[in-house]
């Protein structure tokens, strides 16, 4: 009980800064559709962002940071309305279940059926089945590294793409460099990431007891990276899971995979998306934005 408390007051405060840091700044002119899916565990729904013109679109389905605590889709609508207006590319958001209701595998699960249905049905709002990336932010970077991997065996060639930034990559013990530098933030602590962590493991039906680290959960442990998709990966200097990324951008390339990796000096996690649209933002859009037009151009 204690612990849905505190992720009910994060998540209103989340939200609430958000939507201040956005207010009058957001792409209104983007066409934005809803629906609800099935994914065999319940409904989930989804937010479709269409950019203007004919088409057919190239596709991102995006699953959203909060360490799978906090964030949903009215949290993420600027980034999603800013990531369409800019890529020219329909945005699928995704909003998967969240712990601690829900702790690991849910949202795997969810974010898995929700690329399948996208794979299935975006024809039908302007998209190109044929023409679909993976991305997220921080635990949703996480989720869209983890959903590449689960494609890759039961929906093989579906992912022409992944776009992480600053992702989770592994368990938070033994701690890194940059958990150290940064433990006490700005924005994301050690503390606050360790709690994050422990919510979201904490009574999985994968896991055995004191089991931190799985397949689904923790991709940098894995052996398996090879015949992955391009990967663009984003890190910021200031952030506790800066040598996460930017470890498992590493391990990609080691396995052969194409892989981008930047690293944006003074920026704190956060800085795409959560904190309106400041400059490290914009230059990120216009990265990420000129990366996916090169994959689909390919």
């Amino acid at each position: 009980m204690k612990t849905q408390l505190k992720a009910a007051v994060i998540r209103s405060a989340v939200k609430a800064g958000t939507r201040l840091r956005w207010l009058g700044k957001t792409a209104k002119h983007i066409v934005v559709q809803k629906s609800d899916i099935e994914t065999g565990h319940g409904r989930i729904r989804l937010r479709i962002y269409q950019p203007p013109g004919e088409g057919p679109f190239p596709v991102v389905v995006y699953y959203h940071g909060g360490g799978w605590v906090i964030g949903d889709l009215v949290v993420y609508d600027p980034l999603c309305r800013d990531l369409c207006d800019h890529s020219n590319c329909i945005v699928v958001a995704v909003d998967y279940r969240l712990a601690p209701e829900h702790p690991f595998p849910a949202a795997p699960e969810d974010c898995l059926a929700a690329l399948k249905w996208t794979y299935e049905h975006i024809s039908l709002y302007g998209g190109q089945p044929n023409a679909i990336a993976v991305a997220g932010d921080s635990a949703g970077g996480n989720l869209a590294a983890v959903t590449a991997l689960q494609a890759r065996q039961c929906l093989p060639g579906v992912v022409k793409g992944q776009v992480l930034i600053y992702p989770v990559t592994d368990h938070y013990e033994p701690g890194t460099p940059s958990y150290e530098e940064n433990a006490k933030g700005p924005v994301l602590t050690r503390k606050l990431m360790v709690w994050f962590w422990d919510t979201y493991l904490k009574g999985s039906p994968l896991l055995d007891a004191g089991q931190t680290r799985h397949p689904r959960a923790t991709p940098l442990i894995r052996d398996d990276l090879d015949n992955l998709p391009p990967t663009l990966l984003l890190t910021a200097e200031r952030d506790p899971l800066r040598d996460d990324g930017a470890s498992y951008a590493e391990r990609l390339q080691r396995h052969d995979n194409q892989v981008q990796y930047s690293l944006y000096a003074g920026a704190c996690h956060g800085f795409v998306g959560l904190q309106g649209p400041k400059p490290d933002h914009n230059k990120a859009m216009g990265e990420i934005s000129m990366w996916l037009g090169k994959l689909f151009a390919a």
